[in-house]
Protein backbone atom coordinates (compact mmCIF):
# COMPACT_ATOMS: atom_id res chain seq x y z
CA UNK A 1 0.00 0.00 0.00
CA UNK A 2 1.16 3.55 -0.78
CA UNK A 3 0.14 7.02 0.15
CA UNK A 4 -1.90 6.91 -3.20
CA UNK A 5 -4.17 4.28 -1.40
CA UNK A 6 -4.61 6.01 1.45
CA UNK A 7 -5.45 9.28 0.70
CA UNK A 8 -6.89 8.58 -2.96
CA UNK A 9 -6.37 10.71 -6.48
CA UNK A 10 -5.65 14.39 -6.87
CA UNK A 11 -9.15 14.44 -9.03
CA UNK A 12 -12.49 16.50 -10.29
CA UNK A 13 -15.71 15.40 -8.94
CA UNK A 14 -17.11 13.85 -5.47
CA UNK A 15 -16.37 10.14 -5.54
CA UNK A 16 -13.22 8.33 -6.48
CA UNK A 17 -15.65 5.66 -7.28
CA UNK A 18 -18.00 7.26 -9.46
CA UNK A 19 -15.84 10.25 -11.01
CA UNK A 20 -12.42 9.64 -11.21
CA UNK A 21 -12.57 5.24 -11.53
CA UNK A 22 -14.87 6.41 -14.20
CA UNK A 23 -12.72 8.70 -15.80
CA UNK A 24 -9.98 6.50 -15.97
CA UNK A 25 -12.23 3.72 -17.36
CA UNK A 26 -13.34 6.66 -20.23
CA UNK A 27 -9.93 7.12 -21.49
CA UNK A 28 -8.48 3.71 -21.50
CA UNK A 29 -11.44 2.86 -23.42
CA UNK A 30 -10.27 5.69 -25.99
CA UNK A 31 -6.67 4.23 -25.54
CA UNK A 32 -7.93 0.89 -26.63
CA UNK A 33 -9.65 1.56 -29.44
CA UNK A 34 -6.99 3.39 -30.71
CA UNK A 35 -8.34 6.17 -32.38
CA UNK A 36 -11.06 9.53 -31.74
CA UNK A 37 -14.57 8.25 -30.47
CA UNK A 38 -17.47 9.40 -32.58
CA UNK A 39 -20.32 6.94 -30.83
CA UNK A 40 -20.22 5.61 -27.49
CA UNK A 41 -23.69 3.52 -26.13
CA UNK A 42 -22.81 3.39 -22.38
CA UNK A 43 -24.46 0.79 -20.47
CA UNK A 44 -24.45 1.46 -16.25
CA UNK A 45 -24.70 -1.69 -13.31
CA UNK A 46 -25.28 -1.29 -9.82
CA UNK A 47 -24.34 1.35 -7.87
CA UNK A 48 -23.40 3.31 -11.21
CA UNK A 49 -27.02 2.99 -12.62
CA UNK A 50 -28.65 4.66 -9.64
CA UNK A 51 -25.79 7.54 -8.94
CA UNK A 52 -24.25 8.41 -12.16
CA UNK A 53 -26.41 11.85 -12.74
CA UNK A 54 -26.05 12.54 -9.20
CA UNK A 55 -21.94 11.82 -8.86
CA UNK A 56 -21.03 12.90 -12.23
CA UNK A 57 -20.42 9.21 -13.91
CA UNK A 58 -21.86 10.23 -16.89
CA UNK A 59 -19.35 13.70 -17.29
CA UNK A 60 -16.59 11.33 -16.15
CA UNK A 61 -17.16 8.73 -18.58
CA UNK A 62 -17.80 11.17 -21.39
CA UNK A 63 -14.89 13.46 -20.52
CA UNK A 64 -12.34 10.49 -20.36
CA UNK A 65 -13.76 9.09 -23.96
CA UNK A 66 -12.57 12.90 -24.81
CA UNK A 67 -9.03 12.17 -23.84
CA UNK A 68 -9.13 13.89 -20.18
CA UNK A 69 -7.38 12.89 -17.25
CA UNK A 70 -9.40 12.55 -12.95
CA UNK A 71 -8.13 16.00 -12.75
CA UNK A 72 -9.14 18.05 -15.69
CA UNK A 73 -10.57 20.43 -14.84
CA UNK A 74 -13.00 20.34 -17.94
CA UNK A 75 -14.58 17.30 -16.74
CA UNK A 76 -17.55 19.31 -14.94
CA UNK A 77 -18.34 20.64 -18.88
CA UNK A 78 -17.81 17.61 -20.89
CA UNK A 79 -21.28 16.55 -21.82
CA UNK A 80 -21.06 20.07 -24.49
CA UNK A 81 -17.40 19.47 -25.14
CA UNK A 82 -18.40 16.12 -26.73
CA UNK A 83 -20.93 17.70 -28.56
CA UNK A 84 -18.53 19.72 -29.89
CA UNK A 85 -16.11 17.29 -30.53
CA UNK A 86 -19.16 15.43 -32.83
CA UNK A 87 -19.12 12.67 -30.14
CA UNK A 88 -22.31 11.19 -29.88
CA UNK A 89 -23.39 8.90 -26.92
CA UNK A 90 -26.43 7.22 -24.84
CA UNK A 91 -26.81 5.61 -21.02
CA UNK A 92 -28.39 2.80 -20.47
CA UNK A 93 -29.29 0.45 -17.96
CA UNK A 94 -27.37 -2.82 -18.12
CA UNK A 95 -27.98 -5.97 -16.19
CA UNK A 96 -24.11 -7.62 -15.62
CA UNK A 97 -24.77 -10.89 -13.42
CA UNK A 98 -22.37 -10.82 -10.32
CA UNK A 99 -20.42 -8.25 -11.72
CA UNK A 100 -18.49 -5.41 -9.05
CA UNK A 101 -21.60 -2.48 -8.36
CA UNK A 102 -19.69 -0.02 -10.56
CA UNK A 103 -19.87 -1.44 -13.83
CA UNK A 104 -19.64 -0.20 -17.09
CA UNK A 105 -20.05 -1.97 -20.64
CA UNK A 106 -18.64 0.86 -23.36
CA UNK A 107 -19.25 -0.08 -27.39
CA UNK A 108 -17.52 2.51 -28.88
CA UNK A 109 -16.89 3.42 -32.79
CA UNK A 110 -13.73 5.21 -34.16
CA UNK A 111 -13.31 7.64 -36.38
CA UNK A 112 -11.07 4.68 -38.36
CA UNK A 113 -14.08 2.80 -38.34
CA UNK A 114 -12.73 0.39 -35.23
CA UNK A 115 -15.23 -0.88 -32.97
CA UNK A 116 -14.43 -2.01 -29.20
CA UNK A 117 -16.51 -3.22 -26.61
CA UNK A 118 -14.60 -2.72 -23.33
CA UNK A 119 -16.26 -4.24 -19.89
CA UNK A 120 -14.89 -2.08 -16.90
CA UNK A 121 -15.16 -1.63 -13.00
CA UNK A 122 -14.20 1.04 -10.72
CA UNK A 123 -12.95 -0.69 -7.66
CA UNK A 124 -12.02 2.39 -5.28
CA UNK A 125 -9.77 5.00 -5.11
CA UNK A 126 -9.92 5.89 -8.33
CA UNK A 127 -8.50 2.12 -9.30
CA UNK A 128 -10.21 -0.06 -12.05
CA UNK A 129 -10.25 -3.23 -13.50
CA UNK A 130 -11.14 -4.04 -17.10
CA UNK A 131 -12.32 -6.81 -16.95
CA UNK A 132 -13.24 -7.71 -20.48
CA UNK A 133 -12.30 -6.65 -24.62
CA UNK A 134 -14.98 -7.67 -27.07
CA UNK A 135 -16.01 -10.34 -25.07
CA UNK A 136 -12.53 -11.72 -24.11
CA UNK A 137 -11.95 -12.15 -20.46
CA UNK A 138 -8.95 -9.06 -19.82
CA UNK A 139 -8.10 -8.69 -15.78
CA UNK A 140 -5.87 -5.71 -15.59
CA UNK A 141 -5.53 -2.84 -14.16
CA UNK A 142 -3.46 0.28 -16.39
CA UNK A 143 -1.86 0.62 -13.10
CA UNK A 144 1.44 -0.29 -14.68
CA UNK A 145 2.72 0.28 -18.54
CA UNK A 146 0.77 -2.22 -20.45
CA UNK A 147 0.29 -4.12 -23.70
CA UNK A 148 -2.65 -4.78 -25.13
CA UNK A 149 -2.38 -7.54 -28.14
CA UNK A 150 -5.62 -8.49 -30.34
CA UNK A 151 -4.45 -11.66 -32.72
CA UNK A 152 -5.14 -14.91 -34.51
CA UNK A 153 -5.03 -17.43 -32.06
CA UNK A 154 -1.64 -19.56 -33.62
CA UNK A 155 1.43 -21.85 -32.08
CA UNK A 156 4.58 -19.58 -31.76
CA UNK A 157 2.42 -16.08 -31.58
CA UNK A 158 3.45 -15.58 -27.59
CA UNK A 159 7.04 -16.41 -28.51
CA UNK A 160 7.09 -13.71 -31.62
CA UNK A 161 5.67 -11.34 -29.40
CA UNK A 162 8.16 -12.04 -26.49
CA UNK A 163 11.07 -11.69 -28.83
CA UNK A 164 10.30 -8.31 -30.16
CA UNK A 165 10.30 -7.10 -26.25
CA UNK A 166 13.37 -8.64 -25.47
CA UNK A 167 14.56 -7.08 -28.51
CA UNK A 168 13.90 -4.08 -27.07
CA UNK A 169 15.14 -4.74 -23.60
CA UNK A 170 11.48 -4.99 -22.25
CA UNK A 171 10.75 -7.19 -19.12
CA UNK A 172 7.41 -8.86 -18.69
CA UNK A 173 6.05 -8.32 -15.24
CA UNK A 174 2.87 -10.18 -15.75
CA UNK A 175 1.41 -12.05 -18.83
CA UNK A 176 -2.42 -13.04 -19.19
CA UNK A 177 -3.48 -14.80 -22.25
CA UNK A 178 -7.27 -15.40 -23.22
CA UNK A 179 -8.69 -16.59 -26.12
CA UNK A 180 -12.73 -17.63 -27.52
CA UNK A 181 -11.44 -20.50 -29.18
CA UNK A 182 -8.85 -23.08 -30.41
CA UNK A 183 -7.90 -20.93 -33.47
CA UNK A 184 -9.77 -18.36 -33.22
CA UNK A 185 -9.63 -14.78 -31.72
CA UNK A 186 -7.21 -14.05 -29.10
CA UNK A 187 -5.83 -11.53 -26.75
CA UNK A 188 -2.56 -11.25 -24.71
CA UNK A 189 -2.21 -8.26 -21.93
CA UNK A 190 1.49 -7.70 -20.85
CA UNK A 191 1.88 -5.64 -18.07
CA UNK A 192 6.13 -4.13 -18.85
CA UNK A 193 8.67 -2.56 -16.53
CA UNK A 194 9.84 -0.52 -18.67
CA UNK A 195 7.63 1.85 -21.48
CA UNK A 196 7.13 0.90 -24.93
CA UNK A 197 8.00 3.34 -27.88
CA UNK A 198 6.28 3.58 -31.46
CA UNK A 199 9.02 1.55 -33.18
CA UNK A 200 8.20 -1.36 -30.46
CA UNK A 201 4.22 -0.68 -31.38
CA UNK A 202 5.24 -1.03 -34.85
CA UNK A 203 7.31 -3.78 -34.94
CA UNK A 204 4.31 -5.70 -32.98
CA UNK A 205 1.85 -4.11 -35.30
CA UNK A 206 3.53 -5.95 -38.43
CA UNK A 207 3.70 -9.29 -36.89
CA UNK A 208 1.59 -12.01 -39.07
CA UNK A 209 -1.82 -12.74 -37.71
CA UNK A 210 -1.84 -9.48 -34.81
CA UNK A 211 -5.44 -7.73 -35.50
CA UNK A 212 -4.32 -4.55 -33.28
CA UNK A 213 -1.52 -3.56 -30.51
CA UNK A 214 -3.00 -0.89 -27.89
CA UNK A 215 0.01 0.67 -25.28
CA UNK A 216 -1.78 1.91 -22.24
CA UNK A 217 1.18 4.00 -20.37
CA UNK A 218 0.12 4.11 -16.56
CA UNK A 219 1.52 7.75 -16.15
CA UNK A 220 -1.43 9.76 -17.41
CA UNK A 221 -0.44 12.59 -19.97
Amino acid sequence: MDLFDIIGPVMVGPSSSHTAGAARIGKITRMLLGSRPVSARIGLYGSFQKTYLGHGTDKALIGGLLGMNVDDSRLRDSLRLAAEAKLEYSFYNADVRGAHPNTVILDVDGDDGRHIQVQASSVGGGEIVVNAIDGLEAGFSGHENTLVITHHDTPGMIASISGELAAANLNIATMRVFRRSVGGDAMIALELDGSADTELIARLSALQGVYHVAYLAAKEE
